[in-house]
């Protein structure tokens, strides 16, 4: 069973400076023909540098291919590339996190992902959603690790016991002294088309402070 066809959504496009693009891409893959064809999803990430007057791959991202999704979470108009911060950025980010949340009795959801990874910016879209924002907002500060192509900040990942070789997104939830109350070990949230808001609703209620005195 063949590729028939290949379809390249260009999500964002940035420049971050003269001679360099970075694009966030979907990928559609289209394996045989009707009525029997297969269609997969590959999140995708690629640095291209200018040398002259051509253009090269400096550097690519991407997630494992998955079935084109019938997405059960709302979906990004337009996903944020900033919204996983340069790797750098983390201790620093989760510091801040944990003291504002010690501040105002909260906890924090610490995400990890990419920029590259799609399900990560759909997550972020639920986060943000109507039924779903209340709670995160009253209960939670949210801050995003930034795990490059799985070779940044996974010693964040290991400290808060979150196997991120299993795939991203993946969340721990910390209380306001930064001590550890869970962390996602079977890739509950890695695929948006596995998990609905119902899935997001429950367990941000069965960790927001108050309710994770009972767990």
């Amino acid at each position: 069973m063949g590729l028939k066809a290949l379809d390249v959504k260009v999500l964002e496009r940035t420049t971050p400076q003269p001679g360099a693009t970075v694009l966030t891409m979907r990928v559609y893959l289209t394996f045989g023909s009707a009525p029997n064809a297969t269609e997969m999803l590959v999140s995708l990430g690629q640095v291209w540098v200018q040398q002259g007057s051509d253009w090269f791959i400096f550097g690519s991202q991407h997630g494992d291919p998955v079935p084109k999704p019938i997405m059960r979470l709302p979906e990004p108009a337009t996903p944020n590339t900033n919204l996983y911060p340069p790797f750098d950025e983390a201790p620093k980010d989760l510091a801040a996190a944990i003291a504002a949340a010690s501040r105002d009795h909260k906890n924090v959801l610490v995400v990890f992902g990419g920029n590259w990874c799609y399900d990560c910016h759909v997550l972020d879209a639920a986060f943000h959603s109507a039924k779903i924002a209340p709670i995160v907002n009253a209960n939670f500060h949210v801050v995003h690790i930034n795990v490059g192509n799985y070779d940044h900040n996974m010693d964040i990942g290991e400290r808060y016991n979150v196997p991120l070789k299993k795939g991203v997104p993946a969340v721990a939830v910390l209380d306001g002294k930064g001590k550890l109350l869970t962390s996602q070990q079977n890739r509950e949230f890695e695929s948006a088309v596995k998990i609905g808001p119902a899935d997001v609703t429950a367990f941000l209620e069965k960790w927001k402070p108050g309710a994770t005195a009972e767990n």
